[in-house]
């Protein structure tokens, strides 16, 4: 991605309602259906500027890739040890076989060959092991946003799954999320398109509304894989190798 994105990211995620909503999103998800081991080995690949390092670290030890260098420095920063830069989707220097789950948060829709990543993120897992995978939803919502933010595509549930499928995954807890709020960033991001709006749109909206968002955001915590959610912003899906 832009360094602008980066220096963005670095700035407003402990304060933004996408990032602080999400990660709460993303530890009920992994509690309840991640059967992580006590102790885990845990690896995040595009990990960015660190901001779901603490989140992760509650279900065990975690390493993390980052290829970004300014990025990576943040991230090893909050890590406390050298964040790796092996790229999707060689993985070079990983060792097979060592974690127990694999963390791709927003990450596989930079790949070009997505299959071939997902393939490389198989390898590295120990027995019975997973990856936890998050990807923008829509292809028709394509905006500057994915532009700056350097997307090979957005998805839909049937390309997600036909990816893991040739990839030799098997698949379960298949999720929309971001989904409370669809309606108003649909609106936005064609009011961007339609002001010829060239930029990211992911700096905080004021404070009362940053608040307002979290808390709407934040609800689906609490109705994820309990309730059938709408189409939202984003899928989840936990992933394991077949057999």
């Amino acid at each position: 991605m832009d360094r602008i994105v980066y220096d963005r990211m670095a700035a407003h995620d402990s304060t933004h309602w996408w990032y602080r909503a999400r990660r709460d999103i993303l530890a009920d998800y992994l509690a309840r259906y991640g059967a992580v081991p006590k102790g885990a080995k845990i690896l995040e690949i595009g990990c960015g500027t660190g901001h779901n390092l603490p989140m992760l670290g509650a279900f065990g030890e975690v390493d993390a890739i980052e290829i970004d260098p300014a990025a990576r420095a943040i991230a090893s920063e909050r890590l406390g040890k050298p964040v790796g830069a092996s790229p999707l989707p060689e993985l070079t220097g990983v060792q097979p076989a060592s974690y127990d789950l694999v963390a791709v948060l927003d990450v596989v829709e930079h790949i070009e060959d997505d299959v071939a990543a997902l393939q490389a993120m198989a390898r590295v897992l120990k027995p019975g092991g997973k990856i936890l995978i998050t990807v923008p939803a829509h292809q028709w919502m394509w905006s500057a946003h994915d532009v700056v933010n350097h997307h090979k595509r957005r998805y839909s549930k049937a390309t997600l799954l036909a990816a893991l499928e040739k990839a030799g995954l098997t698949w379960r807890k298949l999720r929309w999320f971001n989904s409370l709020l669809f309606p108003v960033a649909v609106a936005a991001r064609f009011a961007g398109k339609l002001m010829g709006k060239d930029d990211s749109d992911d700096s905080p909206p004021p404070a009362p509304l940053n608040k307002a968002f979290e808390l709407v955001f934040g609800l689906e915590r609490h109705l994820l894989g309990r309730l059938p959610m709408p189409p939202g912003l984003s899928i989840i899906v936990l992933a394991e190798p077949k057999g």
